[in-house]
């Protein structure tokens, strides 16, 4: 019995114990991913209590095929009509949408074409479909772990690379480049790859600057495979560092280690978050950190459970978080650390395993830098 199968017959289960809906309409492309493993631009997963079809155009239909083993597939033909015939003969009465996927176009487009069975946009569907998600299979975990190695590959290369006179941007290609090259289906996110100033800036953008002595780096980027993502951000120095961002770097680090070490079953999410927050306001900075601890990963890069001062989640085995705080002082510097880990029976298994403390790459054995291309 494959994960696909599982997690089909899992929401029907919901779908049978649900009083408000008793079919689901899936239209976007990750979870459209998530249930059949195949990834397509165009389609709909259809499920009743007791069936389900994924419906796709003739650009996927062969490869649907082949791939999709767990339900029926068919061609796409009159497109929302085939959508009613197949509800309508499964005698289905109260169909879920992905109400914060589905635009309201879409909207009126399907109840326009279901005519008189119900559409439920109440968000029950994707509350059933969270539910599912938030919890990874043993090949979920996997697959994220291979994703993971691959960046790991990516950091390794990058620190023989970094050096005064490598721009931001160059960083970024480099580690694109890596990933790409060694098994990566593509990029989680676009890579994040600011240095010096910039580093203040938590989702900077990279530029044409040149890396100076006395810069940190940081990089947050990520790899994808078999449509499961990887995320990571480290922060290096070049050549040396002040007392002021040894500080900063070690109060980050020990905050990092803390919600690390505090993640297990049981905790909510508004705990996680306060744990690291307290660690850098008891340093001084809390001013300075102004995005939350951290957010599950999978099939997107960004998926509940959210660790978060507002977050009432509670964690269970098999979440996959990620466990970043960071401080960033405006005109200055910025650091951020972030791992992600999986929830286990009794704590938490990291899945990061590049060095974290403080890196100041030397100026003397680095070699010349190499286009990656």
């Amino acid at each position: 019995m494959g994960m696909v199968f599982t997690m089909i017959k899992e929401l029907q289960f919901l779908l049978k114990n649900s009083e408000n809906i008793d079919s689901a309409l899936i239209v976007s492309p990750e979870n459209r991913r998530y249930f059949t493993e195949f990834p397509s631009s165009d389609g709909f997963l259809l499920v009743t209590r007791d069936d389900a079809v994924f419906i796709t155009d003739s650009r996927y239909i062969e490869a649907a095929e082949n791939k999709v083993t767990e339900c029926k597939t068919a061609l796409q033909k009159r497109e929302i009509s085939q959508v009613y015939d197949f509800f309508k003969s499964n005698g289905a009465e109260k169909v879920g949408i992905e109400a914060s996927r589905m635009t309201v176009s879409e909207l009126a487009k399907f109840d326009n074409a279901l005519k008189e069975i119900s559409i439920d946009f109440s968000g029950e569907l994707d509350n059933m479909i969270d539910a599912l998600r938030m919890v990874k299979s043993e090949s979920e975990i996997e697959k994220i772990k291979k994703a993971q190695k691959i960046a790991e590959g990516a950091f390794d290369d990058i620190c023989g690379f970094i050096k005064p006179g490598v721009t931001e941007k160059e960083i970024a290609l480099r580690l694109e480049y890596y990933m790409l090259t060694h098994g990566a289906e593509g990029l989680s996110f676009e890579t994040i790859a600011v240095s010096g100033k910039n580093t203040s800036m938590p989702h900077g953008v990279p530029t044409d600057k040149k890396i100076e002595v006395g810069d940190f780096v940081t990089m947050d980027y990520g790899a994808l495979y078999d449509g499961y993502h990887s995320d990571m951000t480290r922060t290096v120095a070049v050549g040396k560092v002040s007392d002021e961002q040894k500080k900063v770097y070690n109060t980050v680090l020990e905050a990092q280690k803390a919600g690390l070490d505090f993640i297990r079953p049981g905790v909510s999410g508004k705990d996680a978050d306060r744990v690291s927050r307290d660690i850098i306001e008891n340093a001084g900075y809390g001013e300075y950190f102004g995005h939350s601890l951290g957010h599950g990963v999978g099939v997107e890069i960004h998926e509940k459970p959210n660790l978060s001062p507002s977050s009432e989640f509670i964690l269970k085995k098999g979440n996959v978080v990620t466990v970043e705080p960071g401080i960033y002082v405006p005109g200055k510097f910025g650091v951020r650390i972030e791992d992600f880990a999986v929830i286990t029976e009794n704590g938490a298994e990291n899945m990061t395993h590049c060095p974290k403390e403080l890196i100041i790459l030397s100026l003397i054995h680095i070699s010349e830098p190499t286009r990656p291309y």
